[in-house]
C-alpha cells in the first residue's frame, strides 16, 4: 500500500469511528468555509486580493523597506516628511527630525549617497537550468519563472548587507535560477518529490522580511536552485467557531490574515513588527513573537497543527488536540527550522473573538532602571497588558523628534502635563527619563482591573501616567520606524536592529554594557561621527525579557562601511552572550548568526539538529545553509 492510499485508509477509519458516536440530532461544529466578507472600508483590500501581488516589485521596494510610495524624505524646504497614503504619519512634516539626526548621527544635507534605482538586469547571473526537472514540473500546472526580475526580487531579505549591495546596483554572486509558485499543499508535495528525483535545491520564501541572510543562495551551490514563492497559497481554508481554530495556508501575509478573520469577528492577535509583509509560514519557521504576546502568546502558543512537506514525506500529527503526550513534540522540530527541513504548507491556529475593549496608555519614568523594575513586577504579578514596551532615554528623545508639525502620530509624551511640574517639581531629568507604552485588550472589566494594577505598580517606581493618546501613537509608530533606515542610507548612515532575550536580573547591566561596547568598537573601526546606540524592552516573561537594540552611525571616511558595521554588531553580540543573553529572541539564526550556535547550545544539541536534518533531507534538497 502506497503512503497516499495508507493515509486515506487511516482517515476513513477515523471518520467511521467518529460517525458511530454521532447522534442523528447532535449539533455539528460550525465550519466557516466561504470567502470571508470584507469590512466596509474602501481602503481595505477586498476578498480575492492580497497585500503582496505576484509581481511584488510593483508594490514593494526592491532595495528598501515597505511600500514604494512610503518613505521619509527631505522636502524642498529641507524638512523631513513621510510620503504616501498608507499610514497615519503619511503626508506629515516632522520639523524636529532633521535637527535630531544632525545632532545624534551627524548627517549633513549636502553629504548624500544616492541609490541606483534600476539594476541592470543583463548583469544578473544566468540561470542553471535542469531541463528534465523543468519539463516534469511544467506538467503539474504550477507557474515557473526564470525572469531576471522575479529571480532578483526573491534573492534577498532585509539585512544591511543585502540592501547596501542592491543600492549600489549589484547583486549576490548566486541568486535563484527559477521561481516556482505552488497553489496548494498537493503542489508542494509534487514539487518536493520532483526536486528529490532531479536533485534540485529548494529555498522557500514568504514575505521576504528575513533579517538573517536566510534567502541568500550559497555561492558554491552548483545545482539548480528553485526558490518557492508561497504567497499564492494565501487562503483561510476553514474556521471552526466551536473549537476556535482556523486552518490557514502558510503563504498568507499577516495583515491579510487578520483582516479576513476580523470580517467574521475573530483574530489571532499575533502582531510582529513586520506583520504587514511577513507570512504565517515564516512566523512558524522562525519561532516568531508578536507585540501582543502577553494575551495571545507567541507563535508556538497559537499553533495547534502544522503540515510540512519534507523529502521523506509529509511531517504532521494525525490529530488536532490542545496537548498530547506521545514522545518528543514534532512541532518543535518544525518551529524554528528556517526552511532547512521542508516547506510549511498549512497551519492550524487558535483564534479568538475580537476583543471587546482596547485601550492604550503610557507611563513616564525618571530613568531606565526604574522602568525595568516596574515591568518586572508587572510580569511577576501576571497583570501585564497585551503589550508593554519600555524605551530608553535616547528612544524617548527620538520619539519627540518624530512629532509632526500638526497633530498626528507621535505628539510629545509631555503634552498634557506641565513640563515645569515634571522636571522641577517631580525632579525628572530630561536626559534620563524614559517611557513605557501600553496596550490593553480584552473584556472591559478585566482591562479595567489590569489598568488599575499596572498604574499602581508604576507609582511604586515613580512612574507617572502620560496619556492614552501617546500610548496609541507610540504603538502605531512601530509600523513606520523600519522606513527610517532608508533615509539614513541616503545620508551615508548605516543602521540595523537586533534583539536578544535575557533574565530579569541582567537586563539593566546588559543594556548598559552592550551600548558601551558598541561605542568602544565604533572608535576602533574609525567612526568619526556621533553613534546612536539605543534599546527598548519589548516582550516580558516571568523569568526575563526581550531587548531590542538599534545601532546607527555615519560611515563617511570608512573604506568598507558594511565590514565596519558587522565588526561593531558582532562585538555587540559577543557582549550580549557574555552578559547572559541569547543570540536571538525571535529573528532566528539564518546564516548571519550560525557562528554563535556552538556558544548557544551544546555540541550534542547541534548534533541532534544535524541528525534530524540528515534523516529528513539526506540529499540536502533544502540546502539554504541556514542554522548549522
Amino acid at each position: 500500500m502506497n503512503p497516499a492510499t495508507k493515509q486515506i485508509s487511516k482517515e476513513k477509519a477515523r471518520l467511521d469511528t467518529i460517525a458511530r458516536h454521532i447522534q442523528p440530532k447532535a449539533e455539528k461544529p460550525k465550519l466557516v468555509t466561504s470567502t470571508c466578507i470584507s469590512m466596509s472600508n474602501e481602503n481595505i483590500v477586498k476578498p480575492g486580493m492580497r497585500s503582496i501581488p505576484r509581481k511584488r516589485e510593483e508594490v514593494l521596494k526592491l532595495h528598501g523597506w515597505g511600500y514604494n510610495d512610503s518613505q521619509f524624505k527631505m522636502n524642498e524646504k529641507g524638512v523631513i516628511t513621510f510620503t504616501g497614503s498608507k499610514y497615519k504619519l503619511s503626508g506629515m512634516v516632522m520639523p524636529q527630525l532633521r535637527p535630531w539626526m544632525t545632532e545624534t548621527i551627524g548627517i549633513e544635507v549636502d553629504e548624500t549617497s544616492e541609490s541606483i534605482k534600476n539594476i541592470d538586469l543583463s548583469k544578473i547571473p544566468k540561470p542553471i537550468v535542469n531541463e528534465e526537472f523543468t519539463n516534469e514540473l511544467s506538467k503539474t500546472g504550477m507557474e515557473i519563472s526564470t525572469d531576471p526580475m522575479d529571480r532578483l526580487v526573491r534573492s534577498h531579505g532585509h539585512t544591511l548587507e543585502e540592501l547596501f549591495l542592491l543600492r549600489k546596483g549589484e547583486t549576490n554572486k548566486r541568486i535563484p535560477d527559477m521561481i516556482v509558485f505552488p497553489r496548494n499543499h498537493d503542489d508542494v508535495v509534487k514539487l518536493v518529490a520532483l526536486a528529490v528525483r532531479y536533485n534540485i535545491c529548494l529555498i522557500p520564501i514568504g514575505g521576504g522580511t528575513t533579517v538573517t541572510l536566510a534567502l541568500v543562495c550559497p555561492e558554491n551551490e552548483e545545482r539548480c536552485i528553485a526558490t518557492v514563492d508561497m504567497t499564492q497559497m494565501n487562503q483561510i481554508l476553514w474556521v471552526d467557531e466551536k473549537n476556535l481554530l482556523a486552518r490557514i495556508e502558510a503563504g498568507i501575509i499577516g495583515q491579510d490574515l487578520e483582516r479576513d478573520l476580523a470580517a467574521i469577528g475573530l483574530c489571532t492577535g499575533h502582531e510582529p513588527d513586520s506583520m504587514e509583509f511577513s507570512s504565517l509560514g515564516g512566523w512558524v519557521a522562525t519561532r516568531a513573537s508578536g507585540m501582543k504576546k502577553n494575551v495571545y502568546g507567541n507563535i508556538e502558543d497559537l499553533l495547534v497543527h502544522v503540515r510540512m512537506v519534507t523529502p521523506r514525506g509529509v511531517l504532521e500529527k494525525n490529530c488536532m488536540v490542545p496537548r498530547m503526550s506521545a514522545g518528543p513534540d514534532l512541532h518543535q522540530f518544525i518551529l524554528g527550522s528556517e526552511g532547512t527541513l521542508g516547506i510549511i504548507t498549512e497551519v492550524t491556529l487558535r483564534v479568538r473573538p475580537l476583543p471587546e475593549c482596547q485601550r492604550y496608555g503610557s507611563i513616564v519614568f525618571p530613568n531606565f532602571a526604574r522602568g525595568v523594575e516596574c515591568l518586572r513586577e508587572v510580569a511577576l504579578n501576571r497583570c501585564a497588558p497585551a503589550s508593554i514596551r519600555l524605551m530608553d532615554n535616547q528612544q524617548f528623545r527620538f520619539g519627540q523628534a518624530l512629532k509632526p508639525e500638526s497633530e498626528g502620530i507621535f505628539s510629545s509624551f509631555i503634552d498634557g502635563m506641565k513640563k515645569f511640574y515634571v522636571t522641577k517639581i517631580k525632579g525628572y531629568d530630561p536626559a534620563n527619563m524614559c517611557v513605557a507604552t501600553l496596550l490593553f485588550e480584552g473584556d472591559p472589566t478585566v482591562v479595567a482591573q489590569q489598568e488599575k494594577a499596572v498604574y499602581e505598580i508604576a507609582a511604586k517606581y515613580q512612574g507617572m501616567p502620560a496619556g492614552e493618546d501617546n500610548g496609541q501613537r507610540g504603538y502605531m509608530l512601530t509600523f513606520v520606524i523600519a522606513y527610517l533606515r532608508d533615509i539614513g542610507f541616503d545620508y551615508e548612515v548605516v543602521s540595523e536592529s537586533f534583539e536578544t532575550s535575557v533574565p530579569w536580573d541582567r537586563v539593566t547591566d546588559l543594556c548598559r554594557n552592550v551600548k558601551d561596547r558598541i561605542h568602544h568598537e565604533c572608535i576602533n573601526q574609525g567612526v568619526r561621527y556621533p553613534v546612536m546606540s539605543t534599546c527598548r524592552v519589548t516582550q516580558t516573561y516571568d523569568a526575563g525579557a526581550c531587548v531590542y537594540f538599534y545601532l546607527a552611525f555615519k560611515y563617511r571616511g570608512l573604506a568598507d562601511p558594511v565590514k565596519s558595521y558587522l565588526a561593531v554588531e558582532n562585538a555587540a553580540r559577543d557582549e550580549i552572550l557574555a552578559n547572559g543573553g541569547s543570540i536571538s529572541h525571535h529573528h532566528g539564526v539564518g546564516k548571519l548568526r550560525k557562528q554563535y550556535m556552538s556558544r548557544t547550545v551544546t555540541d550534542a544539541a547541534v548534533g541532534t539538529i544535524k541528525s534530524v536534518k540528515e534523516y529528513l533531507d539526506p540529499r540536502n534538497i533544502f540546502g539554504s545553509g541556514n542554522l548549522v
